[in-house]
């Protein structure tokens, strides 16, 4: 089973972005890469090669959706875990994200001392 290190995030607001990178880097231990668009993460994720990728469902431009479909064109990022990171988690809502190819749903506002676990959980389920 391989180990979680490098995570990719997609996120536009600035301040979450901070707050995601401490949490992950300084409670995870992670690599983490922030990019703040669709575009920008399409640009940037050959080269960082994520073991598992966190997107933010709306964000100006491409949404988290739209990214994900863009993501899984990728042949190296066809199967790449990913989560959404969204303050809309109705059941209904939920179940439409998994419909997408998303592993899970993590819930904004997220608790920074508990986003790693949460992230590792995720990535747990997968591999388990």
């Amino acid at each position: 089973m391989s180990e979680l290190k490098r995570v990719f995030y997609v996120e536009d607001e600035p301040d979450i972005q901070a707050v995601a990178k401490i949490a992950l880097e300084m409670v995870g231990g992670f690599t983490v890469k922030i990019c703040s668009s669709g575009e920008e993460a399409l640009r940037e994720v050959e080269a960082f090669a994520p073991d598992m990728i966190l997107l933010d469902v709306m964000m100006p431009g491409m949404d988290g959706p739209t990214t994900l479909q863009a993501l899984r064109r990728l042949p190296a990022h066809a199967a790449t875990p990913v989560a959404f990171m969204t303050a809309k988690v109705q059941p209904a809502e939920v179940a439409h994200y998994k419909s997408l190819g998303a592993l899970d749903v993590i819930p904004k506002p997220f608790d920074p001392m508990a986003l790693a676990g949460q992230v590792r959980a995720i990535w747990d389920k997968r591999n388990g």
